[in-house]
């Protein structure tokens, strides 16, 4: 983990917010539910809010945008929860970290 200077090259007492959002691409069964799963995952340390959306289901599966916010969120303790409640996490598409929410903008590039 780096160190926080501030300008004069001393440490910064100021801390962070830590992970304060993570969007997961995640693979679950069809059991537990999706409110379960949700409510289940609103439950670790650190995260205050979740939003699962369906984005495709087959027979035995269904395939997740998850949505977490909170402060300090631990990912293993939430790559962990997901495991165990038969999920899998395909991908990490977003981490926003810091003292506050950083929404992505539009650039003449986009």
């Amino acid at each position: 983990m780096f160190d926080k200077t501030d300008a004069k090259g001393g440490k910064s007492t100021t801390k962070g917010g830590g992970v304060r959002r993570l969007v997961l691409d995640v693979l679950k069964l069809h059991d537990p539910s999706l409110v379960s799963f949700a409510t289940a995952l609103e439950q670790i340390d650190g995260v205050n809010a979740v939003n699962c959306t369906l984005v495709e289901i087959d027979a035995k599966t269904e395939n997740l945008k998850v949505v977490l916010e909170g402060s300090n969120m631990n990912y293993e303790l939430i790559s962990k929860a997901i495991n165990d409640l038969h999920g899998s996490i395909h991908s990490i598409d977003q981490v926003i970290s810091g003292k506050h929410l950083v929404e992505a903008i539009e650039t003449p590039q986009d």
